[in-house]
């Protein structure tokens, strides 16, 4: 599995199998992609840099979480957004 980043119009952190993917999954359950911009602010990002951002995020709205609960999400081989823009939450 890979991880993408946007942030515009949302932002999103998304695990997918490739950029096609993560910019399907975004169109699916974030915005869809009206001006065509959105594979340009698709960004592949490092699976530790992920990792600490759906930790940290994790972190702060269930004040305490597994590392188990937290791993599972990563070691899996199922595509999926792992955060959102809190204004679309």
């Amino acid at each position: 599995m890979e991880f993408f980043e946007a942030h515009y119009p949302y932002y999103a952190s998304i695990k997918a199998r490739d950029e096609d993917e993560a910019v399907q999954l975004y169109v699916m359950y974030i915005a869809d992609d009206e001006d065509g911009t959105l594979r340009e602010e698709m960004k592949e990002v490092e699976r530790d840099y992920a990792l600490v951002m759906y930790t940290k995020a994790m972190s702060l709205e269930h004040n305490r979480i597994s590392v188990e609960y937290i791993l599972n999400d990563f070691r899996d081989d199922e595509p999926s957004v792992l955060l959102i823009d809190c204004s679309l939450a």
